[in-house]
């Protein structure tokens, strides 16, 4: 059985930054601290983080008193920093980098007077954070149906923004729809949008050339690992999303003779070589990875925690 893997897979900058941010935090203050919302959407991370002294919360108002807290990497809302800073809650602000450039891009969209237009999946928790960030109308669109349906004359200078775990492939459509309909339209830059996303996306479309099958490794929750299924199912290739080797199904693999494995942004490694060790209990398994994209990008710590150490922005 031939195993072949994505490149890149796995943890981005941002991810590895929010779990950093925990850890430190607990080395520097002593557990606990405590984590609104998930830090990332994997259980095997989170759970790593509770053993050492993280304790996770959905609201501020779980937190006691004085105590260290940590936004999530998908970004909060304003009124979570107020009542955080109303509440002279210590915080630590995990907020992946390229969401907060998000934010900021869409605050300069509506300061110039433009209705702003976020493409991206309702309920998620980094759409949720830029609707609570940017003060002034926003309008949320999921699909080019939600384009075609929007209240707002086509004369209108609007702007769009779009979550970062959307592709330019993924929002290439909606982006067209807006495009055609309003005249006076301004957006971000291709390259403004997650390399990360974007990487992921790429190498599981090369890597659907070369197998039978597509093991996406990541949460239910996470809609990047979502998307890298449906990539593989969209290319015709038998594609199942695990959150390790223990829901791994023998039927889905015992005829193939190639198998593809991919990981969402924020699944560790090591649940990827629990995998490909759930793989080895029905043979022996040569395992190779596809040539593809190195990541080296790197992202500053909050000053409170921050090493010496070289920092790469994103090109």
């Amino acid at each position: 059985m031939k195993v072949i893997l994505a490149q890149p897979r796995g943890f981005c900058a941002g991810v590895v930054r929010a779990i950093e941010i925990v850890e430190r935090a607990l080395e520097k203050y002593g557990p606990p601290v405590y984590v609104r919302h998930e830090i990332v959407h994997n259980k095997f991370v989170v759970d790593s983080l509770k053993a050492k002294g993280a304790i996770f919360v959905e609201e501020l108002s779980e937190v006691p008193q004085g105590a260290v807290t940590i936004f999530s990497a998908h970004g909060v809302a304003k009124s979570v920093v107020n009542e955080a800073a109303g509440r002279q809650l210590p915080v630590l602000d995990a907020t992946c980098p390229l969401v907060t450039k998000v934010h900021n891009q869409g605050k300069r969209y509506v300061a110039q007077g433009r209705v702003l237009i976020l493409v991206g999946h309702a309920g998620h928790p980094e759409v949720e954070g830029t609707l609570g960030q940017i003060d002034g109308p926003v309008v949320l669109v999921q699909n080019e149906k939600d384009v075609e349906a929007l209240d707002i004359s086509t004369d209108t200078p609007v702007a769009y923004v779009t979550q970062t775990t959307l592709s330019v492939d993924d929002t290439r459509g909606i982006i067209a729809a807006l495009e055609r309909r309003y005249r006076n339209i301004v957006g971000p830059e291709t390259r403004d949008i997650c390399y990360a996303t974007q990487n992921r996306q790429s190498a599981v479309r090369e890597l659907s050339h070369h197998v039978d099958v597509i093991l996406v490794v990541g949460a239910k929750n996470s809609s990047n690992s979502n998307r890298l299924r449906e990539i593989g199912a969209e290319a015709g290739i038998p594609s199942y999303l695990i959150a390790d080797g223990s829901e791994l199904m023998p039927e889905w693999v015992k005829d193939a003779q190639t198998i593809g494995i991919t990981a969402g942004a924020s699944a560790p490694e090591v649940l990827v070589e629990d995998v490909i060790n759930t793989l080895r209990r029905f043979g022996e398994v040569e395992v190779s990875t596809l040539p593809g994209r190195e990541e080296h990008i790197e992202f500053r710590l909050p000053r409170e925690l921050a090493a010496s150490r070289d920092v790469h922005q994103p090109a």
